[in-house]
């Protein structure tokens, strides 16, 4: 399979496994721990990552294996996506979901990801491994400067 030009316009029904893989923007946000409120699902970001996560390259060191060394490591799909309110508004998924265009500093659109780290958008420099980290300490590394809307 190859990768159309401009493939992230087409709606994501119509985009192959290469599209859809390819429209990531490699933020790093989705390998942010979170915790949800569970009287309210109000999600609250924490600066702990995925102990899995290159975080100077924003990309999963072991990809093909994810879901078995973290079985609950989601695997985005059309099916899921409309369910998943957690996902930051700036996600290339969410926006092409939501019939919105990919901003100027997506890879896609600038054609490199310099624009993406000007912007801050990358969780490199901003993480903490969930190696350092007790899963109970976790409301101590809350965070706010991903944005979702709840």
């Amino acid at each position: 399979m190859s990768v159309s030009e401009k493939f992230w316009e087409k709606p994501l029904d119509l985009l192959n496994s290469e599209e859809w893989e390819a429209l990531c923007d490699g933020c790093g946000r989705c390998c942010l721990k979170k915790l949800i409120n569970s009287r309210n699902e109000q999600v609250h970001y924490t600066r702990v990552v995925c102990r899995y996560l290159d975080q100077e390259k924003c990309r999963c060191q072991s990809y093909e294996r994810r879901q078995i060394l973290v079985p609950d490591c989601l695997v985005l799909d059309l099916q899921n996506l409309p369910l998943l309110h957690w996902i930051p508004d700036t996600c290339a998924y969410r926006l092409r979901y939501e019939g919105k265009a990919l901003p100027d500093w997506h890879p896609l659109v600038s054609g490199n990801r310099e624009a993406m780290k000007r912007g801050q958008i990358t969780v490199t420099n901003k993480v903490i491994s969930e190696e350092y980290v007790h899963e109970k300490g976790l409301e101590e590394h809350i965070i706010r400067w991903v944005s979702a809307a709840c």
